[in-house]
């Protein structure tokens, strides 16, 4: 009798069963097969890094330690300057000081747990970049203008990316669980992770609008929990990104670990 295998999801939303069939005379030569003519990429992929495998979307969210990046930085430079006066000669100064060592501080952090500080790194520039804007117009509320751009040129890379058929979202998360850039041969992932792709659009296109008015009314407490809100979008972006994934990938699909390649007689699943 056929056993039923379940290939291991991501957390358990992706996974879709595989059937396969052994015979003593040539069991080593058994393959796995999908419904219709589909040939699972498995052999070729590789495990990832063992946290991302059990815990993506915590991956991609960043967990306790993203959500201090994020939220502290600006919250800090806010309360700095608000706490000194705006009429303290010193209090852009010191608000700039308490913003890099804690943007600095996290990326050494990282360095010293031997893990990659890209994310970081990206809020260094971002922190040093408002720093001197903000210095050299005098304006606190100026110090926020570089995540307005950020978010503007995030979003038209994302639209770039869909446009030359390389989703973003895929690039991100094919190396996350262990699939590389495998999952351009699949043309169902391909298409799911555009889908998916264009929340992260919209979220960049939102969190630009609302830090446009912020600055532009100097509305520094409302700047400062900007952080927050923001991390709080990106975790239903995300979580928005699975389920767009989920509904695009057919049952008979093994799911996003394991990519298919498309045979020349195989059906399509538009």
């Amino acid at each position: 009798m056929p056993n039923a295998v379940r290939v291991p999801g991501v957390v358990g939303l992706l996974s879709y069963p595989l059937r396969y069939r052994s015979t003593q005379s040539d069991a080593a030569s058994a393959s796995l097969t999908t419904c219709a003519h589909y040939r699972a990429d498995v052999s070729a992929t590789t495990p990832g890094d063992a946290n991302s495998d059990r815990q993506p979307l915590m991956a991609l969210i960043g967990g306790p330690r993203g959500a201090l990046e994020s939220i502290l930085p600006p919250l800090a430079f806010v309360a700095v300057y608000v706490g000194l006066g705006d009429d303290n000669p010193d209090s852009l100064t010191w608000a700039i000081v308490a913003a890099l060592v804690l943007a600095i501080g996290f990326a050494v952090w990282r360095l010293f747990e031997k893990k990659r500080p890209t994310r970081v790194i990206g809020a260094v520039v971002v922190v040093a970049l408002g720093a001197y804007i903000a210095a050299r117009t005098g304006s606190a509320a100026a110090f926020f203008w570089p995540r307005v751009l950020l978010n503007v040129l995030s979003a038209m890379a994302f639209v770039v990316g869909n446009a030359v058929r390389w989703p973003l979202l895929g690039v991100i998360v094919g190396p996350l669980v262990g699939t590389a850039m495998r999952w351009r041969k699949d043309p169902v992932l391909l298409r799911a992770y555009s889908r998916a792709s264009w929340l992260w659009v919209l979220l960049n296109l939102v969190r630009a609008a609302v830090l446009f008015p912020l600055i532009t009314a100097n509305a520094l407490w409302g700047l400062a929990a900007s952080g927050a809100f923001f991390y709080l979008l990106v975790i239903a972006t995300v979580f928005g990104s699975w389920v767009i994934i989920k509904r695009s990938i057919p049952a008979d699909h093994p799911g996003i670990r394991h990519p298919v390649i498309q045979t020349k007689d195989a059906p399509s699943h538009d």
